[in-house]
């Protein structure tokens, strides 16, 4: 494993043009249930079709404003990691790093990671199905509706949370960038996603084709294992530090 790690360390502290895919896996470590895991107990009834999509929005809004209140109250107690932390601290070591992330909870900008591409959204965030965006908790205070309504003037529609749910397509902006990144990228680091959701998991092929050196974290091997030139098994908030103790400063 030694060797692993400063061929890693070796890799990233050469790169010019960084980019660092994360998924679920990365979060959990913080103590933040995957969608699955979270949906236990009370909510182990409920399908995600239920939970997680427009229609099921529509049909019933209180309840999956409250399994997203529920979900939101799960961060309160969670903070970054040691994985996070080792990520934005890349930053402040090379000259370009962007973190494309399918995780909805914030944490790698509350680490300190400056350039974070949030492709599915951010539970921190809301937006009314009128289409009025950017909108924050405290913009929703003094209401006792469930779901409440926009606050923007002359505007009453229902607001929801600014996640992408299934059967919807991602930003087209802010793909087209994270497309962009990874196909000029020099090297690609992932970790704890398991390479099955599109289009995140296309991502790292475009670097592979462009001829990026990929390195993965992860406790498992996940569909990307065999496209990654090296892949060192174990939890993020154990190996990043590691790697990042092994790299040469600038």
């Amino acid at each position: 494993m030694d060797d692993l790690l400063q061929q890693a360390a070796t890799i990233l502290s050469r790169s010019r043009r960084l980019v660092v895919l994360t998924g679920a896996g990365m979060s959990k470590e913080s103590g933040i249930p995957t969608f699955r895991d979270a949906r236990d107990g009370l909510w182990a009834q409920y399908d995600p079709m239920q939970l997680a999509t427009m229609r099921g929005f529509q049909s019933n809004p209180e309840l999956v404003w409250r399994w997203y209140q529920y979900r939101f109250g799960l961060l309160t107690s969670c903070t970054p990691n040691p994985g996070h932390h080792a990520i934005a601290e890349l930053e402040r070591r090379l000259p370009h790093v962007v973190v494309i992330t399918q995780n909805v909870d914030g944490l790698h900008a509350a680490a300190g990671s400056s350039t974070v591409l949030e492709i599915h959204g951010s539970i921190r965030r809301y937006k009314c199905l009128a289409g009025h965006r950017n909108l924050a908790m405290d913009d929703l205070a003094g209401q006792d509706a469930i779901p409440p309504r926009c606050p923007r003037p002359g505007c009453t529609a229902l607001v929801r949370p600014d996640v992408v749910w299934f059967g919807e397509t991602l930003d087209v902006d802010l793909l087209h960038w994270a497309v962009a990144e990874s196909e000029t990228c020099d090297a690609m680091l992932i970790v704890g996603t398991s390479g099955v959701v599109q289009p995140a998991a296309s991502l790292p092929y475009s670097a592979w084709n462009h001829r990026a050196r990929l390195v993965e974290v992860n406790p498992e091997p996940s569909e990307l294992t065999p496209l990654a030139h090296l892949y060192l098994q174990g939890r993020a908030g154990e190996i990043l530090p590691q790697i990042l103790s092994r790299m040469a400063l600038p």
